[in-house]
C-alpha cells in the first residue's frame, strides 16, 4: 500500500475516532484525514445522558482521545467540516465550504439525527444527542419543577432517572403499553415500569401526543392524543433516530435503514465502508442485517471496517451490546430478540430486588440476555447465545446451577 494513499473517514464521532485510531494500529501509514460537522473533537455519546447530564461528570470524560493524540497520530482532524456531495467515479468529496478532497478509501461514520414529532409546537422541545443537546438539557434540569418526556425508550428513561435524581417531577409518554416494550418486550418493560414508578414517574402510556403547547417560543406541556393535557417547564422528545444517510443516497449507495454493507463492513462499491449507527451490516451469527445504534457497535466496528479498508478479509461478528444506568439499577443486554423472534422470557434471579438475568429464548435456544445488577455473566450468556445450543430451561432458571455448566466445553 502506497504511502501516498488517502483515506477519508466522515463523521467524527465515536466511530469516525475508532477508525482512525485502528488504521494506524493495523499499520496504514498515509494520510488520514477524519471529517467532522461539530464544533468539538470526537466524542462518546453515554455520558451525555449519564453522568455528564446528571452533572456528576465532566465533559471532558466523554472525549475519545485526548487533545493532542490526532496531531500525534498524523490524523488531519477537520471540525466544522460538512460533506455535500459524494462522486464515487472520481473519489471525491464536495465540501460545504466550496473545496474538494479526493479518497482512495473511504469510510462513512455519519451516525444518525434524533426523529422529530410532527405536531404543532414540535419547534420547542429539546432533544438529547450531541454535546450542545446535553449542555442544553442539563442546564434546563437545574432550573425545572417539571418535566415532560415523550418516548420510554432506552434514552427517555435514562433522561427521567436524571431529572428525579435532579429533584424535578418526570411525566413520561409513549405510544407502548410499557416502557421499553418495542425493545424488551412486555416482562421486561413491567420491570422498568416498577422501577420508574417506585422512583416517582408519572407514565402516561398507550397514548400520543397530538401537540406540543408553547407560550413565547417556550414548550409549557402537552396534549395528549385523548385531550389530557400535561403542564410542565420543559419538555423533551426522545422517540428515536433515523440514520444520517443522505450522503450515501446521492452517492448512489443502497440505503435500507442505514447504509446496506456485508459482514466486512463494505458496501457495494469496494472502496467505500461504513460503520456505526449508520451501518446496516449482515450479521454472520445471527444471520440478518441490523442497524445497531449502541456503543458498542460504534466503538467496535471500525477496526473490522480499517481492516477492510487495507485490504483484509475479516468480518464483524461482535454480539450487539447495550446498557443502562438508571437510579441504582444497573444493566447489560446482549444478543438481539425482536418482537416475534421468542417464544419465552425466562427470569433467573430475584426481580423484586433488581438482581435478575431475563433470557429471551426461542424454541430452547437463547437469542439474548440481559443482567441486572448482576456482573460478570457477560462472557457466559455471550457464549449461550453463539452457541444456539437448547437448554433446560427449568434449569436456567435456576440461580444455583452455575451458567458455565450450560456451556459445552
Amino acid at each position: 500500500m502506497a504511502k501516498s494513499e488517502t483515506f477519508v473517514i466522515v463523521g467524527a464521532g465515536l466511530a469516525g475516532a475508532k477508525g482512525a485510531e485502528a488504521l494506524r494500529e493495523q499499520g496504514f501509514d498515509g494520510r488520514i484525514v477524519l471529517l467532522g460537522a461539530e464544533r468539538r473533537r470526537p466524542y462518546q455519546r453515554p455520558p451525555l445522558s449519564k453522568g455528564y447530564l446528571m452533572g456528576t461528570e465532566d465533559f471532558e470524560v466523554a472525549h475519545v482521545h485526548r487533545p493532542n493524540w490526532y496531531a500525534e497520530h498524523d490524523v488531519e482532524l477537520r471540525t466544522r467540516t460538512e460533506v455535500t456531495d459524494l462522486d464515487r467515479a472520481a473519489h471525491r468529496l464536495a465540501l460545504a465550504d466550496g473545496s474538494a478532497l479526493d479518497y482512495d478509501k473511504l469510510l462513512l461514520t455519519t451516525g444518525a439525527r434524533p426523529r422529530t414529532l410532527p405536531v404543532p409546537g414540535a419547534g420547542t422541545a429539546l432533544h438529547l444527542r450531541t454535546g450542545l443537546d446535553s449542555e442544553r438539557l442539563r442546564a434546563t434540569l437545574a432550573q425545572v419543577r417539571r418535566l415532560v418526556v415523550v418516548g420510554a425508550g432506552w434514552l427517555g428513561l435514562e433522561i427521567a432517572a436524571a431529572a428525579r435524581t435532579n429533584g424535578v417531577r418526570v411525566s413520561v409518554v409513549d405510544i407502548a403499553e410499557l416502557p421499553m416494550q418495542p425493545a424488551l418486550g412486555r416482562e421486561v418493560g413491567e420491570v422498568f415500569a416498577r422501577l420508574h414508578e417506585s422512583n416517582g414517574v408519572d407514565f402516561h402510556l398507550a397514548t400520543g401526543v397530538e401537540e406540543i403547547t408553547a407560550d413565547g417560543g417556550r414548550a409549557t406541556g402537552v396534549r395528549l392524543s385523548g385531550g389530557l393535557r400535561l403542564a410542565a417547564d420543559a419538555v423533551v422528545v426522545a422517540v428515536g433516530v433515523e440514520p444520517e444517510t443522505g450522503l450515501a443516497e446521492r452517492a448512489g449507495l443502497r440505503v435500507d435503514d442505514g447504509i446496506v454493507v456485508d459482514s466486512a463492513l463494505r458496501t457495494e462499491d469496494p472502496d467505500v465502508v461504513a460503520a456505526g449507527d449508520v451501518a446496516n451490516a449482515f450479521h454472520p451469527v445471527l444471520g440478518r442485517w441490523l442497524r445497531v445504534e449502541h456503543w458498542a457497535t460504534a466503538r467496535d466496528q471500525p477496526a473490522t471496517a480499517a481492516a477492510t479498508m487495507l485490504g483484509g478479509a475479516g468480518r464483524y461478528a461482535e454480539l450487539p451490546y447495550a446498557f443502562t444506568d438508571q437510579y441504582d439499577l444497573g444493566m447489560e443486554y446482549l444478543g438481539h430478540a425482536e418482537p416475534g423472534d421468542y417464544d419465552q422470557v425466562l427470569f433467573r434471579g430475584d426481580v423484586d430486588r433488581q438482581e435478575f438475568i431475563a433470557f429471551w429464548l426461542d424454541n430452547g435456544r437463547v437469542l439474548a440476555g440481559m443482567n441486572v445488577n448482576t456482573p460478570d455473566v457477560g462472557h457466559q450468556i455471550g457464549t449461550l447465545i453463539s452457541s444456539g445450543a437448547m437448554v433446560d430451561t427449568a434449569r436456567l432458571a435456576d440461580p444455583d446451577v452455575r451458567l458455565d455448566e450450560f456451556i459445552a466445553r
